[in-house]
């Protein structure tokens, strides 16, 4: 019977709040895409009405086999037009608020699939 936890290698989400995470110890406060497989960089959009069909074009070119998009402070879903990019690429999206995003992406990075989660943090003097 094992009582110690796996330890993962995938980058892992540590804490969040509003306009927040950490990442490995590293607060992040912008909207930002992390992969289970290393990848890091920012996502340029800082509230949900500014994203557009490229932002999800952007995330087609990912080599994943999901995408977990955090949609913010609460549950908003995207045009299912943008999906198509994705879709093309047999690539799943999943879509839910930013909290939950960095749960989910933490359990599955930890099982060692091969997921990318987008998430929008949103910026505090906009809500």
């Amino acid at each position: 019977m094992k009582f110690q936890p796996d330890r993962s290698e995938a980058q892992t989400i540590s804490g969040y709040g509003p306009g927040w995470i950490k990442v490995d110890g590293e607060t992040i406060a912008h909207s930002v895409i992390l992969g289970s497989k290393g990848a890091r960089q920012p996502w340029a959009c800082a509230r949900f009405d500014e994203l557009t069909a490229e932002h999800f074009a952007q995330l087609a070119q990912l080599d994943t086999e999901l995408v977990i998009f955090g949609s913010g402070n609460r549950n908003r879903f995207p045009p299912p037009a943008w999906q198509a990019p994705l879709m093309a690429r047999r690539i799943g999206l999943e879509t839910m608020d930013t909290a939950a995003a960095c749960r989910t992406y933490n359990i599955l990075a930890s099982e060692g699939r091969n997921v990318v989660v987008a998430l929008l943090l949103e910026d505090l003097c906009h809500r």
